[in-house]
C-alpha cells in the first residue's frame, strides 16, 4: 500500500491513501536517510509504502519514497539537533504580521534563507492589515516593506483573515499544490487557514496581553486536504530555527539580489564584508540593496541565532 503521511505524533503516523482512507502507521527498525541525521526520519508530506499488519488494519510503513524537497529547523540549544518540519513541499506561506505581533525584517529574512536553501518557493502573507488601514505611517511601512521583497522577487499579499479580505487571492495560489504555513505565533495562521476552508476549523490562540504574543495551539505538524484541492501544511509551535549546514560561502547565495551581483564582485570568493570593488556593498550603498537585507546577512554571517517560531 501507497500514501502519504498526513500526521505524526512521534511514533505514529497517520498515513492517507489514494482512496482516502487514513491509516495509523508505525515504522519498521530504525530508518536512517542517505546525508540526513534528524529526529524524524519520517516526516509529514512524506510518501510511504506500508504492509498492513495484524486485524485492527494498523500499519508497519517499510519504505520512504525520495524527497521532493525538505525543510529542516535546527535547534539553537546545546543539543544542535535537526528536526525535519515537513517534505515534498510546493510552497511556503510566511504569514507576518506589523503589528499585534510585530514581525521583524530578520525574521523574515532568516525564513526566506532557509527556505531558498531547500528549494521551496516562499510568497510573504502580510495579515491584520484591518488593523492599521487608517494608520498612515504603518500603511507607509508596509509598503515599504513589500516594495523590498517584491523588488527581489518574493510576492507578497495583503490580506485580512478576520475580515476575510484578499481570501480568495490566497485561496488560489494554494490551490491543488501542498503549502508550508509559518509565521511567528499569533500572527492568525490558524485563522487564515480557517477562513480559507471552514471545514478545518483548526484550534486558534489568543494574544497575550502582556506581551503581545500568541499563545501555541498546535501540538504535532498536520497536513490538512482542502476542500477546494490541495493540502495546507500546519506547523507545531517552534522556538527557533538555526540554519542547517550552510557554508558562510554559499550564505549570498541565497538572497537573490545578492546572488545576480556576485559575479560583478572583484573577489570570485567575496564574502561581501570588507573586501575592496564589492559590487554587493557598492549596491547597499547606493541603495539598490534594502540595507534590512544586508543586516539580515551580516546577522547570519557572524552567527547570530534567532527564535523563529511556527504557530
Amino acid at each position: 500500500m501507497k500514501g502519504v503521511v498526513i500526521k505524526s505524533t512521534g511514533s505514529w503516523y497517520n498515513v492517507l491513501t489514494s482512496d482516502g482512507a487514513i491509516v495509523d502507521c508505525r515504522i519498521k527498525g530504525l530508518f536512517r536517510i542517505k546525508g540526513i541525521k534528524t529526529t524524524n526520519p519520517i516526516a509529514v508530506g512524506d510518501r510511504v509504502e506500508f504492509d498492513f499488519e495484524g486485524d485492527e488494519g494498523q500499519g508497519v510503513i517499510h519504505k520512504i519514497e525520495e524527497r521532493k524537497n525538505y525543510i529542516i529547523r535546527k535547534s539553537i540549544n546545546l543539543s544542535k539537533q535537526s528536526h525535519i518540519i515537513a517534505a515534498n513541499l510546493d510552497q511556503a506561506l510566511l504569514i507576518v504580521t506589523l503589528a499585534l505581533p510585530r514581525t521583524s525584517a530578520g525574521f523574515i529574512d532568516r525564513f526566506l534563507v532557509t527556505a531558498e536553501a531547500y528549494h521551496i518557493p516562499t510568497s510573504i502573507i502580510f495579515n491584520k492589515i484591518d488593523l492599521f488601514e487608517t494608520d498612515t505611517e504603518l500603511m507607509k511601512e508596509l509598503d515599504h516593506f513589500i516594495a523590498i521583497y517584491e523588488n527581489i522577487g518574493y510576492k507578497c499579499y495583503k490580506v485580512s483573515a478576520t475580515e476575510n479580505k484578499s481570501i480568495d487571492t490566497i485561496k488560489d495560489i494554494t490551490r491543488n499544490k501542498t503549502s508550508l504555513i509559518a509565521g511567528h505565533s499569533g500572527v492568525g495562521k490558524s485563522t487564515l487557514v480557517n477562513t480559507l476552508d471552514y471545514n478545518l476549523d483548526l484550534k486558534t490562540g489568543d494574544i497575550s496581553e502582556s506581551h503581545f504574543k500568541g499563545k501555541h495551539t498546535t501540538t504535532f505538524a498536520e497536513m490538512h486536504k482542502l476542500s477546494y484541492g490541495g493540502f495546507i501544511i500546519d506547523t507545531p509551535g517552534i522556538k527557533e530555527l538555526g540554519l542547517v549546514d550552510m557554508q558562510k560561502e554559499e550564505i549570498a547565495d541565497y538572497f537573490p539580489e545578492m546572488r545576480a551581483l556576485k559575479n560583478n564582485c572583484k573577489f570570485n570568493n567575496c564574502l561581501h564584508l570588507n573586501e575592496p570593488k564589492c559590487a554587493v556593498m557598492a549596491a547597499v550603498e547606493k541603495g539598490a540593496i534594502a540595507s534590512s537585507r544586508y543586516s539580515s546577512y551580516l546577522g547570519i554571517m557572524n552567527g547570530e541565532e534567532m527564535e523563529i517560531t511556527y504557530q
